[in-house]
Formats: C-alpha cells, sequence, structure tokens
C-alpha cells in the first residue's frame, strides 16, 4: 500500500541485509515513523509491546527475529529457545506460532554456518506468501462486495462495518479484512466503511481510519456501541473482520467486542463475514470458547489513554478515578453459529467443519 505516494510493505529488511524495519504502530496515527529491529529481543519487544500488532505481521516478525537469533548462536538447542521465547509473546494469535514452526522445520536439516541464511529465506517467502495470500482474499471478498452493490439501489454505496484492524498495516500488505474494500475502491466499486473505534487500544480509530483516509476510502469512525444502531436502522449491509485464529469448527478469535457484533448482525439479519490466511487456521482446535487462551492485558489500557492535545502534544491520560481496577480480555471467541462465512485466499466456504474441510483438504 502507499503513504504519500510511495509503496510500502509493514516489514522490510534493512540496508545492512540483517536488521528488520517496521513502522512503530504506537506512534500512529500522530506521526509515521520507521523503527529498526536488531535481533529476536527487540523484535520481542516489538511484538508484545504492540509495537507491530496483526496475527499475520507478528508472525513475519516473529520469523525474522528467529533468523537474527541464529546470527548469534546458530545451534539446535538456541533456535527451540529463541523460537519458544518468541512464541510467549502474544498466545491468541496462531500466526506466530505457525510462522516460528515453519523456520524451525526450515533450518533444522542445514548445518549450522547455514541455518541463518535459511532463516531469513524462509521469512522472507513467509513474507511474500503473505502478500499474495492477502491479494487473493481481496478478489474474492471483492466478488462478495460486489454481489452486494448489485442489489442496491443506484447510487447507494456498499456499507460496511468493521471491528479493530486488519489493513495493510496489521498484515505485510493489502490486509485481510480490509483487501476486498481496497480491491473494491480500486476498481471504482462505492464503498463507504464504518470504522469500529475499537476499545481500549482503539485500532480502528488510529490505524483503520489511518490506512481508510490514506488511500482515498470513504468512512465514518463510530463509537464501538453504535454498530447494533447502525444495523438497526438499514446502514450497514455487510460486517467484515479480520481473525487471530480459526479453528477446526469455524469458531472465530478476533479482538475484544467482535462477539458482540455477530450478535447483532444475527439479529437484524445482516451477514457476517470473516476474512483469513490459511496462517489463521488452527485445525488442532474444535471448541473454540474452551480451547483458545485469550491474552490478558494490562488493565492500564482500560482505565488511560493516549492522543493529542490541543498543543499538538501526544500523552496518556487518565479516564477512570485512582485505583480503579480494569480487565482487559483482549479478545473474543464468536461461534461459529453466528458466522455467516468465511473469505480465504482459496475462496469463500461456511464457517464448518465441511466448509474448511472443502477449501483445505490437506489440512483437514
Amino acid at each position: 500500500m502507499k503513504i504519500n505516494g510511495k509503496p510500502y510493505r509493514s516489514v522490510w529488511l534493512d540496508a545492512d541485509g540483517h536488521s528488520i524495519r517496521i513502522f512503530d504502530q504506537t506512534k500512529l496515527p500522530w506521526s509515521v515513523e520507521e523503527m529498526v529491529l536488531r535481533d529476536e529481543e527487540e523484535a520481542a519487544h516489538a511484538i508484545r509491546t504492540m509495537q507491530v500488532r496483526g496475527a499475520p505481521l507478528i508472525g513475519a516478525v516473529g520469523a525474522y527475529g528467529l533468523a537474527m537469533a541464529l546470527r548469534r548462536d546458530p545451534s539446535i538447542e538456541n533456535l527451540e529457545r529463541m523460537a519458544a521465547m518468541l512464541n510467549e509473546t502474544r498466545p491468541t494469535a496462531v500466526n506466530l506460532k505457525w510462522a516460528l514452526d515453519r523456520v524451525c522445520a526450515a533450518v533444522r536439516n542445514h548445518p549450522p554456518e547455514r541455518r541463518a541464511d535459511a532463516a531469513y529465506a524462509e521469512a522472507a517467502a513467509i513474507c511474500d506468501d503473505d502478500v499474495e495470500t492477502n491479494r487473493r482474499i481481496g478478489e474474492h471478498g471483492l466478488e462478495l462486495l460486489r454481489e452486494i452493490a448489485a442489489r442496491k439501489p443506484a447510487g447507494e454505496p456498499v456499507r460496511v462495518l468493521t471491528h479493530c484492524n486488519a489493513g495493510w498495516i496489521a498484515t505485510v500488505d493489502f490486509g485481510t479484512a480490509l483487501s476486498p474494500i481496497y480491491q473494491a475502491h480500486d476498481t471504482g466499486l462505492d464503498v463507504h466503511v464504518w470504522v469500529d473505534e475499537t476499545r481500549p487500544r482503539n485500532q480502528g480509530a488510529a490505524l483503520t481510519a489511518w490506512e481508510l483516509g490514506a488511500h482515498g476510502v470513504p468512512h465514518t469512525l463510530v463509537a464501538d456501541n453504535a454498530g447494533g444502531h447502525l444495523m438497526q436502522r438499514g446502514l450497514v449491509d455487510i460486517v467484515l473482520v479480520g481473525t487471530d485464529r480459526v479453528t477446526r469448527e469455524g469458531d472465530v478469535a478476533n479482538k475484544i467486542g467482535t462477539y458482540l457484533k455477530a450478535l447483532a448482525a444475527k439479529d437484524n439479519g445482516v451477514p457476517f463475514w470473516v476474512a483469513l490466511p490459511h496462517s489463521t487456521l488452527d485445525m488442532k482446535v474444535r471448541d473454540g470458547l474452551a480451547e483458545i487462551p485469550i491474552e490478558e492485558r494490562s488493565g492500564s489500557e482500560v482505565t488511560d489513554a493516549t492522543g493529542r492535545l490541543p498543543d499538538g502534544s501526544v500523552a496518556t491520560v487518565r479516564l477512570a478515578a485512582e485505583g480503579t481496577p480494569a480487565a482487559n480480555p483482549a479478545f473474543d471467541v464468536t461461534p461459529a453459529r453466528l458466522v455467516t462465512g468465511l473469505i480465504t485466499e482459496r475462496g469463500r466456504c461456511e464457517a464448518s467443519e465441511a466448509g474448511l474441510a472443502a477449501l483445505y483438504p490437506e489440512k483437514a
């Protein structure tokens, strides 16, 4: 995607050929700042503190982190130790473990002196795979948006509600849930996006609205609790979200608040679609509610908020009374029965074991 007309991926090798560069997402949307990650500890810190976030992107950064670790110590013991360390940074998104496992498998049979190079090559392949996967997700989702547009009166846009950020900044490029929207916009389809703010970290307000605006896609920021109201009044044609993990039976783990959007969509007859790459499938898990670990983040994310002050400076302010305890589950699970369907790089399917098996027989 482009920033001020210049195309970017969200992670790329630095000029030294070993370090990687990312955008510090904690600084968006107030400033666009690149940062260099020079070793596995800096990669782990960036993932843990959400300087990089989004399931596909943290997988890619984790893969490069493992490659950087092998430059220092190419032993199998270090490979396994660093893979475990990186995997612990974000437990809910399965893409991270998938990427780390893929790097481990790619380097094990190489002699020590070749392992780092093999790891870098595999990390680059993971990035290229993510870009092509997301492009294809966009194509299949675009077909869905065109079908909706064909049923609408002339001159009315396709109105999409999305939650959290599943755009290019959450992946290596294109995004998952936003990829169909970008492709619709770029082909001239009239589309408007309702952007949930996505408390408590406000990924919708800070990231989705920022990147949609940078690309010229019409959008409106709304409070998280406005989605049901918009659906009741016929102002939402489709809910389109990303995901951090999809189970064998089609349950979906996504940013906290997604489940409530699915309930409202079901009550109002609004289709609820989930966009995902193959790396987000976890066929080892059947019952998402019982088996997917839900990350519990610091309560300060709920009690405090960061924003720009009138003088242009960025500051964090307290929202709640001192001493107020806060719980902060970062994700929830939407049962497959509430999901209209899944959009993957191989096409669309129902959120069920049979639907996923039809598209991914090798995984089933």
